[in-house]
Parts: C-alpha cells; structure tokens; sequence
C-alpha cells in the first residue's frame, strides 16, 4: 500500500517536472498570444494513469507561476489561475474518454485540451491583448487552439502510442 503511494507521488512529481521543464525551457513558444506550448503534449497522459490530472496541473501551475516572476508569462495571475483551471479541466475529461479509441488512437482524449485551452486561454489573450470583440476572442481562441492541435494531436497522440508500446515506459505511466 505504501509503495503505490510512493509510486503515485513519485509519477506526478515527474509529470510535473517534464512539464514545467519543456515549457520554461522553450518559453518563447510557450507564452504569447501565439503559442505552441509543447510540455501540452503530456495533457494526453491521463489516458493512462490519473496520477497524470494532478502532475499536468501542477505542471502548468508550476510553469505559469514561474512564467511571472521571469517575465516570460505575461498574463500574469490571470493565467496561474485560469490557464491552470483550464488544464485541470481538460485532464479531468481526458481521463473520462480513456477508453474512447478510433483505430486504437488516443484521438478523442486530445480533444479536451484543445478545447478547454481555446476557449479559457483565448479569452486571456483577448482580455489581455485585443480586441475585446467577438472577432478578436475568436481570433484569439483560433490562435490558441490551433497550437493545441500542435502540442497535442502531432506530439501528444504518437507520444502516447510510444509509451503503450515500449514496455519500459508503460510500466512507469500505467498503473499495476
């Protein structure tokens, strides 16, 4: 009992950390009203394990916080609070539609982060950069969710298969 704690922790911890690494390591990508925040590929681990919901968030808390102090994240508190609502949300639905496959893909679990991000992390940019109209949240919204599609659908979908199908990797992100 006590070892599968340690496991859990230990999982999101390592979660958190690639996470948090990829998009501080990569921050001009990661920020911006144009973005392609790359770590957003490992919002499709909840698929495997819900040890992932809890590292993914605090992943982007831990990046969105650290994104302020260096000047990276201009958003501000707005995105430490919202933008990690918004992941907290989409791993939340990603764990739901685990099962959901299309020839064996992952593809319904990428729709989530998309999603969510789009529509919550638009509505920052749009607040915090412009217009302030409809056509300027759409704009927004588009930007953002065309980086999801990025992040998750060419990066997230075959680093998901990568992990299902290498052993190693499966016992680490999969529970027992």
């Amino acid at each position: 009992m006590q070892h599968e704690k340690t496991r859990s922790l230990v999982r999101c911890a390592l979660i958190a950390a690639v996470y948090a690494t990829l998009s501080l390591a990569l921050a001009p990508f990661a920020f911006g009203s144009v973005q392609v925040r790359v770590s957003e590929a490992l919002t499709l681990l909840p698929i495997l394990t819900p040890d992932a919901v809890i590292g993914v968030t605090l992943g982007c808390f831990l990046t969105n916080l650290v994104g302020v102090f260096t000047g990276a994240n201009v958003l501000g508190a707005l995105d430490i609070v919202f933008g990690t609502a918004a992941t907290l949300a989409a791993a939340l639905a990603t764990r739901k539609l685990r099962d959901v496959r299309l020839k064996g893909m992952p593809v319904a679990g990428a729709v989530p982060p998309v999603l969510f991000n789009a529509v919550i992390v638009g509505a920052e940019l749009c607040w915090a950069f412009g217009p302030r109209t409809p056509i300027g949240y759409l704009g927004q919204a588009a930007g953002v969710g065309v980086g999801q599609l990025i992040a998750c659908g060419v990066l997230g979908i075959p680093l998901l298969r990568v992990i299902e199908k290498t052993p190693a990797l499966r016992r680490v992100f999969s529970d027992p």
